[in-house]
């Protein structure tokens, strides 16, 4: 008789762990404490509720190593990625979704799967016993992590993470501001014009830093020390490094063109990408903050265009967990204390939402693998799949291991072919065609295997 797989955590690894596994002709049952009990971070009860940015990154499978993974997931059958298309919003060469049709379509889905059930309410105990996959992510209930870490026997790492503001589209002010991306890049209208812009000269620049060092900030608690995710890093940490630093991050000007002053070249620019289908809601791109309210609402208005802006949702700061998945964790996502037990999504060390739900989709295939006594091929090291699960799981250095998206330096050097810039491009190329050739082929024995 066919055991059930348990998956806690309805998020992006979690739902694709179920999609997945179910899909193998294993019975699941997804467990999700919302709405019941509430984050920080999380609006709704759906499943696969985006908390932070609505962009899946760049949607490029030949020169972007995020790209790579979608398209691996896509080839995998993926739940998030086949929700992202269906739902993307014109966003240049990047995959954005609306965020709200975006959860709704993952939750339609899994509520519609035969195989799948769905129970909410929150876990708090370490199972003792069946096919577990823990998908908790970063904000995984007090309770649950402090079984976590007394069964680990080690402090949980911790870092905090920062979401950006959203803003109603009806209050910008467009005599100021204006849609375009960068470089004009994408190939239809829609998509050359996909970021709202808003133009800083120097003055206002040098201004607007003042005002964010200066603002009040949120305050860590006694014993709390602060360690960012680089990628993630709040605004005010930015400028903390330099003045000229956002200048040259999401604030930089190049590539762009304001159509109200064509022959005046902005010193900063700040990007806003559409939040959702309908166009009423833009996010701030880049801006994630620690900022208070208050202070928020006072800078952020200083942004020419944003004067009168009202906000659908304010940034925040929020503690983030994850495991230190290269002493803890098997190349099978399992325990070590707990084989039964397999880890999936960001607790496991990886960073933002593609990798998160490809960590789901591996951890399900391996976990209904098991239930149905087959045998899995170990997953290409070549693949995106691969060098990322083989970095958290025994390739990163333990003592200084930190989230981290996929990237190209996880892969292994291409035989052949030498570095440098000049190089680059077929470099690039040379991994994700060596990456597809790999997924493609695991995908074939895989399926071979589990007939």
């Amino acid at each position: 008789m066919t055991q059930t797989l348990h998956i806690i955590g309805g998020g992006m690894a979690g739902s694709e762990a179920a999609w997945q596994a179910a899909n193998m002709g294993v019975d699941v049952v997804l467990h999700e404490m919302r709405p019941k009990v509430e984050t920080f971070a999380h609006q709704t009860g759906l499943l696969g509720e985006m908390v932070c940015s609505n962009s899946f990154r760049s949607d490029d499978d030949e020169q972007n190593a995020v790209g790579l993974l979608h398209w691996e997931m896509r080839a995998a059958g993926g739940l998030i990625m086949s929700m992202g298309d269906t739902h993307r919003l014109p966003a240049g060469g990047a995959l954005a979704v609306d965020r709200e049709a975006f959860a709704q379509g993952v939750t339609d889905k899994i509520m519609a799967h035969p195989r799948i059930s769905v129970e909410y309410g929150e876990i708090s105990a370490l199972p003792s016993d069946g096919h577990w996959i823990i998908a908790t992510g970063p904000l995984t209930s007090g309770a649950l992590a402090q079984a976590i870490q007394a069964e680990t026997g080690s402090e949980s790492l911790a870092f905090f993470d920062a979401i950006a503001p959203i803003i109603y589209a009806e209050s910008i002010d467009m005599s100021k501001a204006w849609m375009q991306s960068r470089y004009d890049k994408g190939e239809t209208e829609e998509e050359r014009t996909a970021y709202l812009n808003c133009p800083m000269d120097r003055d206002q620049y040098e201004a607007f830093i003042d005002a964010l060092l200066a603002a009040d900030k949120t305050e860590f608690k006694e014993g709390e020390t602060a360690g960012y995710f680089d990628g993630c890093l709040p605004i005010e940490v930015m400028a903390e490094r330099g003045r000229e630093t956002l200048r040259h991050g999401p604030m930089k000007p190049v590539g762009l063109t304001n159509p109200h002053q064509p022959d005046v070249k902005a010193h900063a620019v700040v990007q806003l990408r559409r939040d959702n289908a309908l166009g009423t809601l833009f996010n701030i791109v880049g801006f994630q903050t620690k900022m208070k309210y208050g202070a928020q609402t006072e800078v952020l208005r200083m942004i020419p265009g944003l004067e009168e802006a009202r906000f659908a949702r304010l940034g925040g700061i929020h503690r983030n967990t994850f495991l230190n998945s290269p002493t803890l964790l098997d190349d099978q996502m399992r325990l070590k204390s707990r084989p039964h037990i397999r880890f999936a999504g960001q607790i496991t060390g990886v960073e933002g939402y593609v990798e998160s739900a490809a960590m789901g989709l591996l951890a399900g295939r391996m976990a209904a693998a098991d239930i149905l006594g087959q045998h899995l091929p170990d997953v290409p090291q070549d693949s995106a799949m691969g060098a990322l699960i083989h970095h958290i799981t025994g390739g990163a250095d333990a003592k200084t291991f930190q989230p981290m998206n996929v990237n190209f330096g996880l892969f292994r050097p291409v035989d052949g072919l030498k570095g440098g810039r000049r190089g680059r491009k077929d470099r690039y190329k040379a991994y994700t065609d060596r990456a597809k050739a790999a997924w493609t082929a695991w995908l074939g024995a895989s399926a071979l295997d589990a007939a």
